[in-house]
């Protein structure tokens, strides 16, 4: 699914128009990065965690060349799904071996 199916689903389910979907669709995705970009976490309750894990400095190799090259730290974002979701899915899954 990409986001202009996302934002057509959302709309089908809420009854908003594509137009007010893709806006609340947008600013979630803009409220979601400023947080993560200050070093927030963000928790939605049986849904997930959005937060940034630090990678720290690291010398990896070049594929081609197997020269060592030096990886500098950096900051990624993480989602770790919570336990409502994970219901969700298992029991998707669950359903469709039957």
């Amino acid at each position: 699914m990409n986001k202009t199916e996302l934002v057509a689903a959302i709309a089908e389910k809420s009854g908003l128009s594509k137009k007010a979907s893709a806006e609340a669709l947008n600013a979630f995705i803009d409220v979601t990065t400023a947080e993560l970009k200050k070093g927030e976490k963000i928790q939605l309750v049986g849904f997930g965690t959005f937060e940034t894990v630090k990678r720290p400095a690291r010398t990896g190799r070049n594929p081609q060349t197997k020269a060592a090259i030096k990886i500098p730290a950096s900051t990624a974002p993480k989602f770790k799904a919570g336990k409502g979701l994970k219901d969700a899915v298992n029991a998707k899954k669950a359903t469709k071996k039957k």
